[in-house]
């Protein structure tokens, strides 16, 4: 656990951190949260529903399938909108338990084939779509950038997503978060707009792949 990033990250002024704490414990977690952190990333919604914690503020930052979106409902910030089809489940489940599901749009930045989210082209006509649907607010918008050496083609990403967030801040008075940066880029993600970073091996240490 790392006291001395956690203390620097505690002191960024208007920055929502999300720690993000796939494949770790709930005794890691809650070590983070009693350090003042207590905003939570999961990617697998399996993992979030069984280290729920009401204590807390839960993300769910990786891809969310249609089936798999009742078990999310009222738990979690959803980061990974990306489709009118599962804007239309989360409606739905949504409407069943009387709430109303924050969600971001994932936009896809990147030209990493592996990469999900919205073709940036298409968040406008996107985002007009989901007036439809009452019981969603959509807050934010959120990013992966390319993994590269190279600043620039990073730089190019963000700014694209700042003009984005910029445009859409005007349109829906609700917009708030630019969620964009992780351990190895989130500084240059502040410096290019973001008020949200998804921070996890700088918190918690390198991350143990054999966690299932």
């Amino acid at each position: 656990m790392n006291k001395e990033m956690i203390n620097s990250l505690k002191e960024l002024e208007n920055i929502q951190v999300i720690a993000v704490s796939k494949t770790r414990t709930k005794e890691e977690i809650d070590e983070v949260a009693s350090m003042g952190l207590t905003t939570f990333g999961e990617n697998k919604v399996q993992e979030l529903v069984d280290k729920y914690d009401e204590k807390y503020t839960w993300h769910l930052i990786g891809h969310l399938q249609t089936n798999k979106v009742k078990y999310v409902v009222g738990k979690a910030v959803i980061e990974t909108l990306d489709s009118i089809k599962l804007a239309k489940e989360i409606e739905k489940q949504a409407k069943k338990h009387n709430l109303v599901q924050e969600c971001y749009v994932q936009i896809k930045i990147s030209n990493d084939e592996n990469k999900t989210g919205l073709p940036i082209e298409d968040a406008i006509l996107f985002l007009k779509e989901c007036e439809q649907f009452e019981h969603i607010k959509i807050t934010g918008l959120m990013c992966v950038a390319t993994n590269t050496e190279d600043e620039h083609i990073i730089i190019n990403e963000f700014e694209q997503m700042k003009e984005l967030f910029n445009l859409t801040k005007m349109m829906y008075p609700e917009m708030k978060y630019l969620s964009m940066g992780m351990s190895d880029d989130y500084k240059l993600a502040i410096e290019h707009g973001s008020n949200t970073i998804r921070i996890g091996s700088a918190i918690f240490g390198q991350r143990n792949y054999d966690i299932k």
